[in-house]
């Protein structure tokens, strides 16, 4: 596999930071970092059997759904993971929580789609490219602390599960690339790549800004929605 050679992507300064603590314990977005050259045998990524979830919160309910992967290959040396780099399609985007026939499902698509969030029209894919990985060592992940309310986002230990390891990589949405890192649960076993993920963004980092919660004059009248949005990532490949 050829990933992307250096190009400065997915650590300078932090410029957002979801959790406090210690860096092996931190979920976290800074600078592009050059993508990992990787090494080994390529293989790859099941688009049918991969997949991207999401969920947005606002004080008054919440949203979640897929987007699927489109394209992808990951490298491994014997059972490490050393590379890894996959696509998704934005304009595929689907909401789980409205029926599709509902009117409220074409109206939050299109609204999702627009400017004001992920700008399909100009950017219809994204990208996640990995730039490291290393093993998950035990303790706990710090949090965030949120504005509690009836749907409060979920905690990255809450999402994380049982991870092995802590993977960065860079993501492009937006025509934005930022550096992100979180724990993931990453199998290699006969050849075949498992690779499972549960973390917070901040999605103004990429500039979806709409509703952007440090706006909001008073959080108590629930006029905002909250920046951060669960990720999570199903990776299968062989």
């Amino acid at each position: 596999m050829k990933l992307i050679q250096k190009s400065g992507l997915f650590v300078a300064a932090a410029l957002l930071a979801f959790a406090c603590g210690k860096p092996g314990d931190t979920v976290e977005t800074t600078d592009a970092q050059d993508v990992a050259a990787g090494s080994g045998v390529t293989l790859a990524i099941s688009p049918e059997t991969s997949s991207v979830n999401w969920t947005g919160y606002k004080p008054t309910g919440k949203h979640w759904g897929i987007i699927p992967v489109t394209s992808g290959e990951v490298m491994v040396e014997g059972t490490t993971l050393t590379g890894a780099r996959f696509a998704f399609d934005i304009t595929g985007l689907r909401i789980d929580d409205i029926p599709a026939d509902n009117e409220n499902y074409g109206k939050l698509w299109g609204h999702l789609q627009s400017a004001d969030f992920f700008d399909a029209a100009n950017f219809p894919e994204a990208v996640f490219e990995m730039t490291g990985v290393e093993p998950f060592s035990a303790g706990s992940i710090e949090d965030k602390d949120e504005f509690e309310t009836e749907n409060t986002p979920a905690s990255d230990s809450e999402l994380a599960g049982n991870p092995t390891h802590w993977i960065s990589g860079n993501l492009t949405m937006r025509g934005t690339t930022k550096n992100i890192k979180f724990p993931a649960t990453v199998s290699i076993v006969d050849g075949a790549v498992s690779a499972k993920a549960g973390f917070n963004i901040d999605r103004t980092a990429w500039g979806l800004a709409y509703g952007d919660e440090s706006n909001a004059v008073d959080k108590a009248k629930d006029q905002f929605i909250y920046n951060t949005v669960s990720v999570g990532f199903d990776i299968k490949a062989n």
